[in-house]
This record gives structure tokens, C-alpha cells and sequence, in this order.
């Protein structure tokens, strides 16, 4: 077992993508398909976080339980969203993975997409109803994330799907201040364009504006001033 990724010999072969290897050991023994490894991980997430859609396809048909948790709380959704396999999202999708399914962070799915500019994923995880103002531990929504990577396409997704502009997170931060800090100038323009308060006061007492650098600052008052 000399550099595997887990106790379990079928999460291995999961992982290593060896489906008749795989199909061989749970036919003979049934029980495998489910079996939890050292992470409370099955050969489902090993399959998810490596991308072989085929052996993922066959547990599900199997009856592996599509929503099991790691001992993290991952579901095969978290893994496969934030890994960007956007095949084995639709196929887990399909087998009514719960799509607003929290790990010990509070994160959904979406957020790793958001954060990661798995645009297709997110659009997906949205259009069968994932949540876009779900909050992690830090009160932090999908938005939030999308903003402080400045990941433009996917700050206008979330607003197309109603994805709300000035939720606080644990700091008072909203996704602008966020995008401000970073100088996320095109972000900062379309989050401000969609209704984001630059006057918004985070724990520090500081607006999207006064945390805006530069020219940034200036080219959001114009748009608010009109």
C-alpha cells in the first residue's frame, strides 16, 4: 500500500481510477462499496476527487448513499465542486445529491466553486437550486468569495441569481469591501452596479470607500452619484 491516500484498498483503486479492479472487489464483496477509510472517506469521494466518472457512475448504481460525510463533513458534491469535475457534479446531481449540504466549515458546494471560478459548476449547482446566500462559519456567502478573487463572471452569475449584494460576514465585510481590498476594480464596478452599498460600515468602521485604493474610490462614487 506504499504511497496510497487511504487504508481502504478499493478507495485506492478509486482513487487510481482502476475500475475492473474496483468492479471485481465489490462484486465479491458487497460490503466494500461502502466501506469508510482512515478520513471517513469511501471509494465514492476517492472516485469524486480524482475524476474517473465512470466508477463513479457505477457506485451510485450500485446504491452507494450519494450524501455520505467525510470526517470533515465532505460530501462526494463538496469534492467534486471544488475539484471542478463538472461530469461526476451533474451525475451526483442526478442522483439527488443534497445540494446546500454544509461541511464542518459551514460550506456548501457552491462556495468552492465561487472561490475556485468553476463557472460551470456553480451554474449547474444554481440551476437545481443551491443556495447563493447560504453563509459559512464566517457568515461568508458564495458572493463573498467570488468577489475577493475578483472571479468576474462567476460575481455575475451569483446576481442573476439573486445572489443579495450586502450580506455582512463575521468582519461586517460585504462581498464589496472585499473586492475593494483587493482591487478588484471590474468586480468592485458590477458588484456597485447591481446595488452594493459603498457606505456600509464593517467592525473596523470602514465603508467599501474608504477601503478602496486609489482611482478605485472615485470611479465608484461616480457610478452611485450617476
Amino acid at each position: 500500500m506504499e504511497g496510497s491516500v487511504s487504508n481502504v484498498e478499493v478507495c485506492n483503486l478509486a482513487y487510481t481510477g482502476q475500475i475492473d479492479q474496483l468492479k471485481q472487489c465489490i462484486i465479491s464483496d458487497k460490503s466494500l462499496a461502502c466501506k469508510t477509510d482512515q478520513d471517513h472517506r469511501t471509494a465514492l469521494h476517492w472516485a469524486c476527487s480524482a475524476g474517473h466518472t465512470e466508477i463513479v457512475e457505477f457506485l451510485l448504481d450500485f446504491g452507494v448513499e450519494v450524501n455520505l460525510q467525510d470526517d470533515a463533513e465532505w460530501t462526494p458534491l463538496h469534492i467534486a465542486a471544488s475539484a471542478g469535475r463538472e461530469d461526476i457534479v451533474r451525475c451526483l446531481i442526478g442522483k439527488g445529491a443534497q445540494l446546500n449540504s454544509v461541511n464542518q466549515n459551514g460550506c456548501t458546494a457552491l462556495h468552492y466553486a465561487s472561490s475556485k471560478d468553476r463557472y460551470e459548476i456553480a451554474l449547474l449547482l444554481l440551476e437545481n437550486g443551491a443556495d447563493p446566500n447560504v453563509t459559512d462559519k464566517l457568515e461568508s456567502t458564495p458572493l463573498h468569495r467570488a468577489a475577493a478573487k475578483g472571479n468576474y463572471r462567476l460575481i455575475q452569475l451569483l446576481l442573476q441569481q439573486s445572489a443579495s449584494t450586502n450580506i455582512q460576514d463575521s468582519q461586517g465585510n460585504t462581498a464589496l469591501h472585499l473586492a475593494c481590498d483587493e482591487e478588484r476594480v471590474e468586480a468592485a464596478k458590477l458588484l456597485v452596479e447591481h446595488g452594493a452599498s459603498i457606505y456600509i460600515e464593517n467592525k473596523e468602521e470602514k465603508t467599501p470607500l474608504q477601503v478602496a485604493k486609489g482611482a478605485l474610490g472615485s470611479i465608484l462614487r461616480r457610478i452611485v452619484e450617476g
